[in-house]
């Protein structure tokens, strides 16, 4: 499924008859020789709406709820033009794992596994499923939190439900991944409901939060470091695999117009979806601004701002809706997990089908990719409590910053190469400018794992030599890490693909040769 190298094409246009042109087809992920043009443009628009929704949970998971919430009640309203960069900056490089997915036919598992030697796909394989695992931790502990304020159940019981509850609804699959998306998309709406009601009672001075959204500041000792974590919290790795899985759904036509197109409203698409991620964490950061900074905060709630958590929050209204609070703050937290955890495991499916080319049934799949997510959140919920499943969320969100270089790298490389893309490569500038903002990005990750590791080093209560031993491993460990960060950069790319122009031109030739194979041997059984 997808664009064949240039080997392919040329053994497929030297076949004979019209098996081979059909595999063609088939291969390429495209929808036949329809017109698009007959239908109006905002019907096409509608059949690529879906992906967006998914991919911008990402953006709403618990891990950003939690940095949101901090800060909010560190900052009040400094730092939301931080969050309105981040998701600038998410808007281009998820439009260009779409892109990636609309021209090769292909995700960006599968341009991994047929581009890289045995040894680098089998190590960025191994670092996707590691990513996966982390993306997921904070959304089942956030889930099991949810049911925890909602029906106050203990939270190792909430994390076996949450799993439970993510098969079930990804069984939805077999009734075709539209069906997928409607129930994500409603799920994004219930959540950004809940937020909203919480801005609308808590009535932030408007002023002062489009003052935060378009004026940077960075003013106290922490705004720095927290800054830092919400861009950290914002690229998640398996989400790029995700977006270039997910346009495949859709058919594309093989002609340079209509693959254009799609690209165009897939990125229109996205915009949409990301704008409501944008409004939500802006309700947020909003609410816990408000009323941690309120005049009147009871020296109990100042204590729970100084260090709000997901278990925690759900006092932030309870002045204005008393115990109706939680039950408001848990249907947004359980909305937020249940799909973010939906659309990580469906990511898992893809990493596993298209580095390792797996026939598995889907059932089976979410079943693996969702226990091994389980087990950490579960052991660590049922020995430190809340606490510990707290603590869990941190040590994910250091993992998933040490990452996403090895997503990132390799998706700037292939929607900038011109093997891969064809004719509709990125301009230069597109290309510099994706770069830019690519290292940018692996910058600040970078800085926040470096800073977490230090601050780890020098406050904790290891005797000198272990914290010497710990430092040198690590600092061997980072020099490997930079390595492997120049290799995939520099690598040349040794895998050329057709464009899908080419590939309709040898669909063609195959036809032609069909048809005269035909003629030909009706003239032989004539004479």
């Amino acid at each position: 499924m997808g664009a064949w190298r240039a080997e392919d094409l040329a053994a497929a246009a030297g076949g004979g008859g019209g098996k081979v042109g059909n595999d063609i087809e088939v291969l390429a992920g495209c929808g036949g020789d329809a017109d698009p043009g007959k239908e109006p443009k905002w019907k096409r628009f509608l059949h690529h709406v879906g992906p967006g929704f998914m991919v911008c949970l990402a953006y709403l998971d618990p891990g950003n709820l939690e940095t949101d919430l901090q800060a909010g009640a560190n900052h009040r309203y400094e730092l939301l033009w931080v969050i309105l960069i981040g998701l600038i900056f998410a808007l281009i490089i998820q439009s260009l794992s779409a892109n990636l997915g609309v021209v090769t036919g292909r995700h960006l598992a599968e341009l991994c596994k047929t581009e890289y030697p045995v040894w680098v796909k089998t190590c960025l394989w191994l670092l996707a499923e590691l990513a996966v695992i982390a993306a997921d931790i904070p959304e089942v502990i956030g889930t099991a939190f949810a049911f925890n304020l909602l029906f106050h159940i203990p939270v190792w019981t909430g994390v076996l439900i949450a799993g439970s509850s993510t098969l079930l609804l990804l069984g939805l699959q077999r009734y075709g991944v539209r069906k997928l998306e409607v129930l994500v998309a409603l799920l994004v709406f219930v959540m950004a409901a809940c937020f909203f009601v919480e801005m609308s009672i808590v009535k932030p001075p408007v002023k002062e939060v489009l003052k935060g959204l378009f004026i940077p500041r960075l003013s106290g000792s922490s705004a720095t470091g927290d800054s830092i974590a919400l861009l950290g919290a914002l690229v998640m790795p398996h989400n790029l695999f995700l977006h270039s899985a997910l346009v495949l759904s859709r058919n594309t036509p093989k002609s340079v117009k209509g693959m254009k197109d799609a690209c165009r409203f897939f990125l229109f698409e996205s915009g949409i979806a990301l704008f409501v991620a944008l409004l939500v964490n802006i309700s947020i950061i909003s609410v816990s601004g408000t009323v941690c900074n309120a005049t009147d905060l009871s020296p109990d709630a100042a204590a729970k701002c100084s260090d709000l958590t997901l278990d925690s929050s759900s006092f932030l209204l309870r002045n204005v809706l008393g115990n109706s609070s939680a039950t408001v703050y848990g249907i947004a937290l359980l909305a937020s997990g249940q799909s973010s955890t939906i659309t990580g495991t469906y990511a898992g499916q893809y990493i596993m089908q298209g580095f390792l080319d797996i026939k598995m049934k889907h059932w089976m799949r979410n079943l693996m990719t969702r226990s091994i997510a389980i087990v950490p959140s579960l052991i660590v919920s049922i020995i430190g409590g809340s606490n510990g499943a707290g603590r869990l969320i941190v040590i994910a969100s250091m993992i998933l910053s040490f990452e996403l270089p090895f997503t990132l790298i390799p998706l700037l490389k292939f929607s900038s190469s011109s093997n891969k893309m064809g004719e509709n490569n990125n301009s230069i500038y597109t290309v510099g400018f994706s770069w830019v903002l690519g290292f940018v990005v692996i910058g600040i990750n970078m800085y926040f794992l470096g800073a977490k590791l230090v601050g780890w080093i020098l406050h904790n209560a290891l005797p000198t030599y272990a914290n010497v031993l710990i430092g040198v491993t690590l600092l061997l460990l980072m020099l490997l890490y930079v390595a492997a960060v120049i290799y995939l950069t520099f690598r040349k790319d040794t895998v050329k693909f057709v464009s899908r122009r080419e590939l309709q031109a040898a669909d063609n030739d195959v036809e032609k040769a069909h048809v005269a194979n035909d003629v030909g041997d009706d003239d032989s059984r004539g004479s």
